[in-house]
């Protein structure tokens, strides 16, 4: 077979578009360029060729002026920049020019984006979630039934990455809880979700392929031990100066497998398609509660696809090559 084209799509650090009432963690989803280096290492190992498009907007901009080269796929990790409907850019575009796609579509990605209305759809499926609450921007907090006793957790209503998270997410008291949403609505634009704050460990499940997905090793998150919120989230915030953690969880087989069947499960529901992340929190009883799914899952280097092919005893190259290969036999491209 000769060669295909295979086009990369994506936002890199730095590149959001000027905002001076932007977040200071604005563009924390966007990527390293050692995450596009791995993706196009990952391409050429299959024997083909990537293709750097760059952004959502570069690619508009191709579309629009007929510049876009002849592509037999693209892979698109690119997150967008404000709105709700921000990750369907690229999808939608590939769509409306003819060129398929790795992974999900822009519906999936839209749907999985906004956590409340992810949560009730998988729930619908058999998934157990949080019970959780939606303030938007004017609402008084009065009107909202609050989803438990304290202490509660409060972030974005539609953003990823741990966006919008820090030790103030955790409140213990009716203050605390409108000093955390009003910062919500006045740094990031839209409705605060608010859920129960789970006391158990936190587990993660990168799901890829089709006929049948199949999730990688289930991967435990570190917790920052003050807040016992996800080290990932809190140690943007702390300056430079180290957090202690804890890894509390005992991951046993049949806690596994039931994470594992609760994430394909999910995957499933919002018609997931090659590759996602999967995120859960143990409740107080030890049960697992869905926290949300990514689509968009980074695959840099030191993030949990290279902690998987570490795992797995094989390569970045190797595994991302896998989900590429797999993608293509789905779309058609190859046999």
């Amino acid at each position: 077979m000769d060669p295909l084209s295979i086009g990369l799509v994506y936002d890199l650090l730095g590149t959001a578009p000027a905002d001076p009432d932007a977040p200071p963690d604005a563009d924390v989803e966007y990527e390293p360029e050692a995450t596009v280096a791995a993706m196009a290492s990952a391409v050429r190992a299959l024997g083909h060729e990537p293709v750097r498009l760059g952004s959502a907007r570069d690619l508009l901009q191709a579309v629009a002026s007929g510049t876009l080269p002849e592509l037999a796929a693209v892979w698109n990790v690119a997150e967008g920049y404000g709105p709700r409907n921000r990750e369907a850019w690229a999808p939608i575009l590939l769509e409306m020019a003819g060129i398929r796609a790795l992974g999900s579509d822009a519906l999936t990605l839209s749907l999985s984006l906004d956590k409340a209305w992810c949560k009730d759809v998988v729930a619908a499926a058999g998934v157990a979630v949080t019970a959780h609450g939606s303030v938007a921007a004017g609402q008084a907090l009065e009107s909202v039934e609050l989803p438990g006793p304290y202490p509660l957790f409060v972030k974005p209503r539609w953003e990823g990455t741990a966006k919008g998270i820090g030790p103030g997410s955790r409140v213990e008291d009716a203050g605390a809880l409108e000093r955390a949403v009003s910062q919500i609505h006045a740094r990031y634009r839209q409705p605060a979700l608010v859920e129960p704050f789970l006391p158990g460990a936190e587990y993660t499940v990168s799901v890829i392929g089709h006929r049948p997905p199949r999730a990688l090793p289930v991967l435990q998150r570190a917790l920052e031990r003050e807040t016992g919120i996800g080290l990932h989230a809190v140690e943007r915030h702390a300056a430079g100066r180290p957090l202690e953690h804890d890894l509390p969880g005992d991951l046993d087989a049949d806690l596994e497998a039931a994470l594992v069947a609760q994430a394909l499960r999910a995957f499933d529901a919002l018609a997931c398609r090659d590759f996602a992340r999967v995120d859960f929190r143990l409740d107080a009883e030890g049960a697992p509660r869905f926290l949300e799914i990514n689509p968009l899952p980074t695959f840099a280097p030191d993030g949990s696809f290279g902690v998987h092919a570490e795992l797995l005893g094989t390569t970045l190259d190797a595994l991302l090559g896998e989900v590429v290969h797999e993608g293509l036999v789905r779309l058609g491209v190859v046999p």
